[in-house]
């Protein structure tokens, strides 16, 4: 059984030794320790033991990874150190995507669709017992940070408490505003109007986050059943 935990708003994880990761619940309706949220699991066997001890601490049934193709197979997850069942869905499956990130969210928001109703399956699996659920892609920031923010909204999150949850990768990835010159895609910070852009590309598509999931393939009664997930 999914439960929640006191408390509101996305809070701090005790140290996993894993970059950008974060509980994404305490919003809406969607309880703490069911959604997680990082950047890759690659390299982890250098792991602290204390690290290790915490993630599996956190009992992490499925890990989804949206990274492309040629990401996952250079640098695949260490998914044993978190026991947790492997689900590969990316939102790009090639590694090329616009340098522009104002044009890059909008066409993440299009085709980020699928991997968020695979998440949101994951959560709903066996009546909750494939989760905690881990998103991730290679920051932890972008194409994590569309997905993350669509189940927040369906689970009613304002678009403040998104935000605020977007934005902390900043903080997390120690990432600066503007960044240096010629820094690279994942040394970029992310910025409000990015994922306001996103947001309102699907809106502008499908009406509403819900439908937008309808149109990539969710079912009614999986909205449904979402927004009955015990807070």
């Amino acid at each position: 059984m999914i439960t929640n935990q006191p408390g509101a708003g996305p809070e701090r994880v005790a140290s996993t030794g894993v970059r950008n990761f974060r509980d994404t619940g305490g919003v809406g309706s969607l309880p703490r320790g069911v959604l997680y949220r990082s950047a890759a699991l690659h390299g982890l066997h250098g792991l602290s033991t204390e690290g290790a001890d915490t993630l599996r601490r956190l009992g992490l049934r499925t890990v989804v990874d949206l990274r492309s193709d040629p990401e996952v197979a250079e640098r695949p997850d260490a998914v044993d150190l978190v026991d947790g069942r492997y689900l590969h869905a990316p939102v790009f499956i090639e590694r090329r995507w616009p340098a522009d990130q104002l044009e890059l969210y909008p066409l993440m928001a299009e085709r980020a669709g699928a991997a968020a109703v695979a998440v949101l399956r994951r959560l709903l699996a066996g009546g909750g017992e494939a989760a905690p659920v881990l998103v991730h892609c290679a920051s932890g920031k972008d194409r994590t940070g569309v997905v993350v923010a669509v189940l927040q909204t369906l689970l009613g999150a304002s678009e403040a408490e998104v935000l605020q949850d977007f934005l902390r990768s900043n903080d997390e990835l120690g990432l600066t505003d503007p960044p240096p010159a010629g820094a690279a895609h994942n040394a970029l910070p992310v910025r409000e109007v990015h994922l306001r852009r996103a947001l309102l590309s699907i809106r502008s598509h499908h009406g509403s986050v819900a439908e937008y999931l309808l149109a990539h393939g969710a079912r009614a009664s999986e909205l449904a059943a979402a927004r009955r997930i015990p807070a």
